[in-house]
């Protein structure tokens, strides 16, 4: 039996608990400081996060910018293949960003709260995925939904978000359920659990020189592009 206490980490940022480059450095120091332990992922005062923290990529330049995602990508990475069972309890929103880390986690149960939100809109923002985020959304995301998800950028009910498979329960409880399964996952021989779940998720986030090359020549552009910098700005004015 694993004796281990599993850690609980609360997104509690500004901005709705948005992701700037010190939120994301410090989920990653959370992460390691679980020394393999099982984690639970959940957010601060009724929101689970509204994603990326506008007002920083705002202000980024193209190197800026570059650094910022593939600090995204890191974040999503080290919550990803962490080795023991991670459980995300979506206890409101969690668009974009947040939704993605949530996905990071093997489990995801959300709040049965009607009007919260949950789904990827980067399309709608005019922007493109990094391309180990979309390897993610590919391998986490049923395809018989993908498209709709990614393409028609909506933000849904936790009821649709179950239908559509971006989570894997609707709880009145959810805090409750998730660290029930959370121990549920966590009473399994450990080794046995670590080493398939590396098996199904290896090369899961790898990605080609193409790839690479891509996403500095055509996928960073947009996020640093004047208009999109401008309809930002607007939004905090």
């Amino acid at each position: 039996m694993n004796t281990e206490s599993p850690k609980t980490i609360v997104l509690d940022f500004p901005g709705k608990n948005a992701f700037s480059t010190k939120a994301m450095e410090w989920i990653i120091a959370e992460i390691k400081s679980a020394d393999g332990a099982p984690l639970l992922v959940t957010g601060s005062n009724g929101i689970f996060s509204a994603g990326m923290n506008l007002k920083e990529v705002a202000e980024k330049d193209p190197a800026g910018m570059v650094a910022f995602l593939r600090l995204l990508e890191d974040t999503c990475e080290a919550l990803f293949n962490h080795p023991a069972p991670t459980v995300a309890v979506v206890n409101g929103h969690a668009i974009a960003g947040g939704c993605i880390i949530a996905l990071c986690c093997d489990r995801v149960i959300a709040a049965a709260k009607p009007n919260s939100r949950i789904g990827l809109n980067e399309v709608a923002l005019g922007l493109r995925f990094p391309p180990r985020i979309l390897q993610l959304l590919r391998y986490r995301i049923p395809s018989s939904s993908l498209a709709e998800v990614v393409l028609e950028a909506g933000l849904h009910s936790p009821e649709n978000a179950l239908r559509l498979g971006l989570v894997d329960a609707v709880s009145e409880i959810s805090e409750s359920d998730g660290h029930q399964m959370l121990k549920k996952l966590s009473a399994l021989p450990r080794h046995a659990y670590s080493a398939s779940k590396g098996d199904l998720q290896r090369g899961v986030l790898e990605i080609s020189p193409e790839m690479e090359k891509a996403f500095i020549d055509d996928t960073v552009p947009r996020w640093v592009a004047p208009e999109l910098k401008a309809m930002i700005n607007a939004m905090f004015a």
